[in-house]
């Protein structure tokens, strides 16, 4: 079995529950609830993710869609605008429009992960949900040392947890100077939410006291310790927690030489982008640009290598920016999937990169039927990841977040709340039509996690080992 995490101690979780018999994906729902604890500026229980799995006995590889959603009282103009009178960007004013609705409650959507991570285990679990949380809670009881990635995370995010109480309580020391690496650190509070969660399943999260100081959380009006300052509330209501639900989608696949590769499908861009940059890299003689001096650290890669790579990325992310968003409210163009990473679109698109230039900026491709869409810029992220391979064969991987590192900087029960909505174009449109990825109620914003699985390829072409 092997548990490849962010973190030791989630590593061991996950390799605990892995020797007990555990499934991969028992492992990563003991991972998740310790990455929690031990790198809360990337991940958490107020986050989302996406995860694939793959099933040894059936050969099956399943997708699943835990990503955050907007609040159904959030309009097209929820991320830029105070309201409708109000034509002002939300608050804090932090000198960018960005900035002030990643810190204000309106960049917050409704978290995903808890419920993601709840089907993935009743679905292919062989652990009682309950004991899953032991190692997190055993870690939140008897505490821990701030590694250096949180230490530098809290360092840097220091003025903005100022903000929130809570939130300074819990990462700063008295005096409001940042807590630092090898600091032990003791999560009382986290341990009521974890067992909370252990004895009630998700719905111990989404229902009640904890979807209640959620819901408090996103809707606060101002906030400080050192000073007050006006923040602009969210418009998220316990209805909207209630009513999340994770999925089960259909994994992206596509074929790269000598392998099979499986990726998420939207509202995760990934799979497709994954998809469409190995389908054009396909047309070229890769391995004549091998790297040199390489080692057990890797190697220096040949610059005409770079360069190919680079430019199949800027064709891919075109497409991306213009035309993928969340399918169940924007179609793809064409046959959707399909003809996105069609062998032959894919050729033709490889045709525009140059031997001896840069495209600059790449062209978003052409389809028939596509509806007139505007483009809408890539997105900064913050995250995290787990791969995990049991004893059994299976095989899951997971990519969870807060969005931006320290999320929204609201902090509620023990944990960060994302600003995941700010994934989401902050405009509607633009001169060529609607922007796919523009922010409706309900709808989840585009991701570019790209959670991947790689098979090896039979004699025969189908799907053989995984890789």
């Amino acid at each position: 079995y092997m548990a490849v995490t962010a973190n030791p101690l989630a590593t061991q979780a996950g390799c605990e529950v892995l020797r007990d018999g555990g499934s991969a994906a028992d492992a990563a729902v003991a991972v998740q609830m310790v990455l929690g604890l031990v790198e809360p500026q990337s991940s958490g229980l107020g986050g989302g993710a996406f995860a694939l799995h793959y099933n040894a006995t059936s050969k099956a590889v399943q997708a699943y869609d835990g990503r955050e959603a907007a609040p159904a009282a959030a309009t097209e103009d929820y991320l830029r605008y105070v309201s409708a009178t109000d034509r002002t960007n939300p608050l804090p004013n932090l000198g960018s429009s960005f900035a002030s609705t990643r810190a204000s409650g309106r960049s917050i959507g409704v978290p995903g992960a808890v419920r993601m991570l709840e089907m993935l285990q009743k679905d292919h679990g062989r652990k009682a949900w309950g004991s899953l949380f032991q190692p997190g809670i055993k870690l939140a009881e008897g505490g821990f040392a701030i590694s250096g990635r949180m230490a530098a995370a809290i360092s840097g995010a220091r003025n903005d947890l100022l903000r929130d109480p809570e939130a300074a309580a819990y990462f700063l020391n008295a005096d409001y100077s940042a807590r630092a690496l090898g600091d032990a650190r003791e999560r009382g509070r986290v341990r009521r939410v974890l067992d909370g969660g252990a004895q009630g399943g998700a719905d111990a999260f989404y229902k009640g006291p904890i979807a209640q100081s959620i819901v408090d959380k996103v809707k606060v009006a101002s906030g400080g310790v050192t000073s007050t300052v006006a923040i602009t509330p969210g418009l998220m209501e316990l209805s909207d927690l209630d009513n999340y639900r994770a999925y089960v989608r259909t994994p992206v696949a596509s074929s790269y030489r000598n392998y099979w590769v499986y990726g998420m499908p939207p509202p995760s861009s990934g799979g497709i982008a994954v998809a469409q940059t190995l389908g054009m890299l396909q047309n070229f003689d890769l391995a004549a640009y091998p790297p040199t001096g390489v080692n057990g650290e890797g190697g220096k890669p040949a610059v005409m290598a770079v360069h190919l790579v680079s430019e199949a990325e800027r064709l891919a992310y075109a497409d991306r920016n213009k035309y993928v968003a969340d399918t169940d409210f924007v179609p793809l163009p064409g046959l959707g999937v399909t003809s996105m990473i069609d062998s032959n679109y894919l050729k033709a698109r490889a045709g525009l990169i140059s031997m001896t230039s840069s495209l600059g900026t790449a062209p978003a491709g052409n389809f028939a039927n596509a509806q007139a869409l505007g483009t809408s810029a890539a997105e900064g992220r913050g995250t995290t990841h787990m791969s995990i391979v049991d004893k059994y064969g299976n095989a899951v991987v997971v990519t969870t977040t807060i969005e931006s590192g320290m999320g929204s900087f609201h902090f509620t029960r023990g944990f960060l709340l994302n600003n995941e909505l700010t994934d989401f174009s902050f405009e509607p449109s633009d001169a060529s039509g609607p922007i796919a990825n523009r922010i409706q109620a309900g709808k989840r914003p585009r991701s570019s996690m790209a959670p991947t699985l790689v098979f090896n390829k039979t004699a025969e072409g189908s799907v053989g080992d995984l890789y």
